[in-house]
């Protein structure tokens, strides 16, 4: 089995803009940063957190461009390459490697509702064009689209689908992939709030959300499960389950997004159709944030 992509905690950073909908690269610098230097384990670029729905192909892979060379093999850098047409997510995938990431992050094609005979060709598509570790990301609930255990079984028989995102919340159908697929395919949760469960369970990290605002804490939590802490891992994970909610208390990157301006960082709005949030989602969001010290 080849080494992990990462271990540990890997931000799904935010993507700064300005008011007028522009990329911030001067503020996007200072978060990857500060990510790196709080102790964040990897990098993960346009992802969903980082707007990747609604950036151009030029902006896209000029982030994943500004990261790499940003990051400057401090930590991996993993870019969000997904997209419900096949050949453009393969496109992006190549566009990825020559731009020097580490891996690629490939959300199941949505809308398009493909069956599982589907995704192990749209998967296969993509990994038979990169020379670089995929990570398979399910998150049915954005996507309306499910990877069942033994379609994990059949694509990890590629040699670049090394890993997997998963956020279903089905543990019973994790523990039948991780069953299936044993050492052949790394697992990394999705989900901030079953982080220590996927580890404790033998996965690898977390891809987070919540690293964008705690990120010592984060990799510090992955850290003491990876090293068979499983109880002060635990304690950890129960202390950040009221921000890891109120960081969901409206789609994802709206709160998260609005979280980091008022921590101080000036990352601006979340672009069209995803609107700023109400007056009392955002007050409750910054006495979360005063509650645990934050702000």
């Amino acid at each position: 089995m080849a080494e992990p992509i990462f271990t540990g905690s890997a931000v799904a950073i935010v993507t700064p803009m300005n008011q007028d909908g522009s990329l911030n690269f001067e503020e996007y610098g200072r978060l990857i940063d500060f990510q790196i230097e709080q102790g964040t384990d990897a990098i993960v670029a346009c992802g969903t957190t980082g707007e990747s729905a609604t950036l151009s192909e030029e902006e896209h892979c000029k982030v994943i461009e500004y990261t790499v060379q940003k990051v400057n093999k401090r930590v991996p850098v993993i870019a969000g390459t997904g997209s419900n047409d096949t050949m453009f997510a393969a496109k992006l995938s190549v566009e990825a490697e020559k731009l020097g990431a580490d891996a690629i992050l490939s959300v199941t094609p949505y809308y398009n509702k493909s069956s599982q005979s589907g995704l192990i060709n749209h998967y296969n598509y993509i990994a038979d064009r990169i020379g670089i570790p995929m990570i398979v990301y399910n998150v049915p609930s954005r996507t309306g689209c499910n990877i069942k255990p033994e379609t994990y079984a059949e694509l990890c028989k590629h040699p670049m689908i090394r890993a997997a995102k998963e956020a279903n919340g089905d543990i019973s159908a994790l523990v039948k992939t991780m069953s299936l697929c044993g050492d052949q395919l790394d697992i990394y949760s999705g989900e901030d709030a079953q982080a220590f469960s996927i580890v404790a369970m033998g996965g690898k990290g977390v891809i987070s959300v919540l690293a964008n605002v705690c990120p010592r804490e984060t990799h510090e939590m992955m850290a003491l499960a990876l090293n068979g802490d499983f109880k002060a891992s635990f304690e950890m994970q129960k202390k950040y389950l009221e921000l890891i909610n109120m960081l969901f208390s409206d789609v994802n990157p709206i709160p998260v997004k609005a979280a980091m301006n008022l921590c101080g960082f000036n990352c601006g709005p979340c672009r069209m159709p995803l609107a700023p949030m109400s007056e009392a989602g955002f007050n409750a969001l910054k006495a979360c944030l005063s509650k645990y010290g934050i702000i």
